[in-house]
């Protein structure tokens, strides 16, 4: 299957997850900056397969020396697991394929390698992170709280730590005051996760629990999401994995080159991004939506089908000058209204039901999957299609708007693109007639939309 498809997409998924503005500026840690290395003289797509497979041998292995080694590699070359997709778009089709193949392979082959080369596990994962020269920072932060040092050195699970190279830290600003120890804390267990994902589970996974609780998000744990794009497989968008496969004896380490920080909340998001969604914010300002959605008392969770830009363009001018009239501003609140899912956060792998003492993760089983999301607007709810096939997950809406960007996480839930602003059904003798794309008049909209702005309370 064709990567390529995923490109026009990519300045609008690196905008996910935005790290949250206030952690990020109490965050400081004593650095020199490092200039970024230039990629020159890029490899044939052989040579970039020979070395992913050299890469993977010693990524797979289990010592201290291994994990150094492996850091070594990438520091020394300029290059990780991933570099050599940046030569063309049809040379890093083959590279991905190929290395997507490698990777499930060593997946399948779990804790013990790959065809039997890799030694077995002699260290925890957190003795692999004290001991390496690399990961001294990250070493320094951790032994602060000698619960994390004790849950890493336990057998409770078999952890998954996405570990920040010291060079991840230089990215942190200098004049940034220090964290509290609380707010330094769940940045550190959103580095971990207490299940056990090597990286063949990585490659076909779209978000991953992590240790990390949050109130906002009710009974789930707060997720990473894991991504392709134009640096190819990171987590939450912006931090690549430069190293794989660090096995101890209890989980696997995955090196990355950016610190993960907890998101804020869906509303932040979407004011943060003007260049994808200043349209949607200014009509969630008009009609008092995005303060209401923006106060978590009254919701736990939540799932937003956010419009881009583009979308409300494809309404045409008309129907965007009615709406953000004073005499559509009824009809706005309705419509945006009906991308609003609260209490139930739906991501495209995971599925956080309200007022229930489990999170449903088989409830996205591979191959298909229906549900009908509630929203915001009374009686009126979203008729969600997922399909799994391998790594690739689609989401439709209504049978008709598509899903772009998935899994953009949130403090307070999960924020999924969507190709079309999605209008509600429209009465008709035999039930309801779904919008399937079809131009529409300003007379029509207000005529779907009539029946449903009467009641005009969030």
């Amino acid at each position: 299957m064709k990567f390529l498809n995923i490109l026009p997409l990519a300045a609008l998924s690196t905008a996910f997850v935005i790290p949250d503005e206030q952690v990020m500026s109490q965050v400081s840690i004593e650095s020199h900056r490092v200039p970024e290395s230039a990629f020159d003289n890029l490899p044939t797509t052989e040579q970039a397969i020979t070395e992913f497979e050299n890469t993977v041998s010693k990524l797979t292995d289990t010592s201290k020396d291994a994990f150094d080694e492996a850091i070594d590699y990438v520091t020394e070359t300029g290059e990780d697991v991933y570099s050599k997709a940046h030569e063309t778009g049809f040379a890093a089709q083959a590279w991905l394929d190929s290395a997507s193949n490698s990777i499930e392979d060593l997946g399948k082959h779990g804790k013990h390698g790959h065809h039997g080369h890799c030694k077995k596990p002699n260290m925890t994962v957190y003795e692999l992170i004290a001991k390496s020269k690399y990961t001294t920072k990250l070493a320094a932060l951790i032994n602060e709280y000698e619960d994390l040092v004790e849950l890493l050195n336990g057998t409770a699970a078999n952890y998954t730590i996405f570990a920040p190279t010291d060079k991840a830290f230089e990215k942190i600003p200098s004049h940034a005051p220090k964290p509290s120890k609380e707010q330094l804390k769940r940045v550190l267990l959103y580095h971990v996760s207490p299940e056990f994902f090597p990286a063949g589970r990585v490659l076909v996974t779209k978000t991953i629990p992590t240790a990390l609780d949050v109130e906002t998000l009710g009974i789930g744990p707060q997720r990473l999401s894991i991504n392709l794009s134009l640096k190819l497989l990171t987590v939450n968008f912006y931090s690549r994995i430069v190293a794989i496969n660090i096995f101890g004896t209890n989980g696997v380490i995955h090196g990355v080159d950016s610190l993960l920080i907890p998101p804020p909340k869906a509303a932040k998001i979407i004011q943060f991004l003007p260049g994808e969604f200043s349209t949607l914010e200014l009509g969630l300002t008009k009609t008092g939506i995005l303060k209401a959605i923006n106060d978590t008392s009254n919701h736990v969770g939540g799932t937003f089908f956010a419009p881009s830009n583009f979308a409300f363009q494809k309404l045409g001018t008309r129907i965007n000058g009615f709406l953000f009239s004073k005499y559509g501003q009824k009809y706005l609140k309705a419509l945006l209204e009906y991308h609003v899912v609260a209490n139930q956060t739906l991501y495209s792998d995971a599925y956080y039901k309200p007022e229930s003492t489990d999170v449903d993760e088989s409830g996205i089983p591979k191959g298909y999957f229906h549900i009908d999301l509630p929203t915001l607007l009374e009686d009126k709810s979203l008729s969600i299609d997922v399909g799994r096939y391998g790594r690739f997950i689609s989401i439709k809406i209504n049978g008709f708007s598509t899903v772009t960007i998935s899994d953009g996480i949130a403090a307070d839930g999960v924020i999924h693109v969507v190709s079309n602003v999605l209008i509600p059904p429209k009465p008709v003798d035999r039930g309801l007639q779904q919008w399937d794309g079809e131009e529409l008049s300003v007379d029509e909209l207000k005529d779907r939309l009539e029946p449903l702005t009467v009641n005009e309370e969030l």
